[in-house]
């Protein structure tokens, strides 16, 4: 598929970090492009400042989901790509000073990260298998879920992010086989340590020892360099199924 006014995409957790950095990345390339997440001034502005649709979406939620869905086709039509970017990181160890692991917070990890994408994957995927066929492959669309090295490397207090990434690794390939017979390819990108707002927050000397971790670049992954992937994928019609590490060669420690 070509990058142009003529494709559709929509960006879920498109207020900030790899989300933000996605829909800036596509609405320059001259796409129609919606940024999904939770309601409020941040992601109306920032959307704006890139010429983008704001629909404010809970993907943990399908009621919220079936309501952004409808919005995003009455206003944009059907995508030709999906990039799920919504997530949340919670720390716990599974036995803390406080007892067992909150069931309630693992719970509400995996609605968001692993549930939520597949809702929304599923939600488009069905609205991309009424558009028409592009090129000799015949394509009608792409889903782009975001895993994490967590899912290979999960680090102390993370069981609950690393199953939920883990869970979108599992999901790829046969997603990309239920997809096939319409057309529509699905891939997971996993991103090692990036400026994401999690890891901005932090102090600028923890940081940089987070950064002297990757072998090279020996930097933080940027939200740019995650978009610039997802454009790839979009464009190259043989990557399909397949589970990407965007990490610059990094295997995380236990901690």
């Amino acid at each position: 598929m070509r990058c142009d006014e003529r494709l559709g995409v929509v960006v879920t957790g498109g207020a900030s970090g790899l989300g933000a950095g996605t829909v800036s990345r596509f609405r320059a390339l001259g796409c129609p492009v919606t940024s999904l997440d939770l309601p409020g001034e941040v992601g109306e502005s920032r959307a704006a400042a890139d010429g983008a649709l704001f629909v404010g979406c809970d993907v943990s939620d399908a009621a919220s989901v079936a309501r952004a869905v409808e919005r995003v086709v009455a206003e944009q039509g059907a995508p030709r790509v999906l990039v799920n970017c919504a997530g949340i990181a919670p720390a716990a160890r599974s036995v803390s000073r406080g007892g067992p692991h909150d069931p309630a917070l693992f719970a509400r990890v995996l609605a968001v990260n692993l549930a939520g994408s597949f809702q929304l994957a599923s939600a488009f995927a069905a609205r991309m298998a009424t558009l028409e066929p592009l090129g000799e492959d015949a394509e009608r669309g792409l889903i782009v879920n975001t895993a994490s090295v967590a899912a290979f490397d999960g680090q102390v207090g993370q069981c609950a992010y690393a199953a939920s990434k883990a869970g979108i690794v599992g999901l790829t390939l046969p997603m990309a086989r239920d997809l096939a017979s319409l057309g529509i390819r699905a891939c997971a990108i996993a991103p090692g340590i990036f400026e994401t707002p999690m890891v901005t927050a932090m102090p600028a000397e923890v940081q940089q020892s987070l950064a002297a971790q990757i072998p090279f670049p020996r930097r933080l992954g940027r939200p740019a360099d995650y978009a610039a992937l997802v454009r790839q994928i979009v464009e190259n019609p043989m990557l399909n199924g397949e589970v990407i590490r965007l990490d610059g060669a990094i295997r995380m420690g236990a901690r």
